[in-house]
């Protein structure tokens, strides 16, 4: 791979993001009207019940994380839908790009806007509420990598369906990662939950980082530190059947039809 070709297809994307009013409104308005919603409502439940001074915390915090898993799956499929429906797929591969070089590519990208929309969904979360996303400290660094991860393996598991079968599917572009989000327990302990949904928490990887950021914000420290090693493992089987499912979808278009009969 060479850094260079890397770095012009990122470079490419961020210029669209520039230009984009729907690119730049999915990094900060609907950020801000989610911890506008989330956050009203849950001031209101800590006014009804003024002992429940955490639950804001676990919300309002589980609310920013959660955008850290969207963003690294939304970059992956919707950079791909982009230039599927622009018929632009074909022209970025006809240069010496490599496949591997894209997916480097679109997760570089991934990492930069959601970064970006971190940071100032962290500070609207700041001003408005006074939850500090730093309140973590070092437990943030591998909370925020291993939700990245998540995101990257399904962005790449969904950019294959797409490849395979073509837009008509572009749906699960934005819905795939919501699947999963009930058995996260982004907001609620994964306790609550049916028997049978509890044992499918045990097979997703988000669920170990938010169960583990509830314990951060009720003890302090991550008493078990096992959820960590949990998610990386589960994320790293994921990531890598996702990758060669991925590969596999785009050698078979190209055996069959072609990237320009994709659509």
């Amino acid at each position: 791979m060479k850094l260079y070709r890397i770095y012009g297809i990122t470079l490419r994307y961020l210029f669209l993001f520039r230009h984009s009013i729907n690119k730049v409104a999915d990094a900060f308005y609907w950020p801000v009207i989610d911890l506008l919603l989330w956050g009203l409502t849950i001031t209101y439940v800590r006014s009804a019940n003024p002992g429940s001074d955490n639950f804001i915390m676990v919300v309002i915090s589980g609310l920013l994380l959660w955008q850290v898993v969207w963003r690294g799956q939304y970059e992956i499929t919707i950079s791909l839908l982009e230039d599927l429906w622009n018929k632009n797929l074909i022209n970025i591969f006809t240069t010496p790009l490599k496949l591997n070089e894209w997916i480097v590519s679109v997760i570089v990208l991934g990492i930069i806007k959601a970064f970006i929309s971190l940071v100032f969904a962290s500070a609207v979360a700041l001003f408005l509420y006074q939850v500090k996303i730093l309140f973590y400290g070092f437990y943030l660094i591998p909370f925020v990598l291993l939700l990245f991860m998540t995101g990257w393996w399904v962005g790449f598991f969904v950019a294959g369906i797409i490849l395979r079968y073509g837009t008509k599917l572009e749906q699960l572009a934005w819905s795939t990662i919501y699947l999963i989000s009930p058995f996260s327990g982004i907001y609620y302990p994964i306790s609550i939950l049916p028997v049978w949904a509890q044992k499918v928490s045990y097979l997703i990887p988000t669920s170990y980082i938010f169960e583990g950021s509830r314990e951060v914000i009720q003890k302090g420290y991550l008493a078990d530190v096992s959820k960590l090693w949990n998610c990386l493992i589960l994320n790293l089987v994921y990531l890598v059947i996702s990758l060669i499912f991925f590969k596999k979808s785009y050698n078979k278009v190209l055996e069959n039809k072609g990237l320009v009969k994709v659509f």
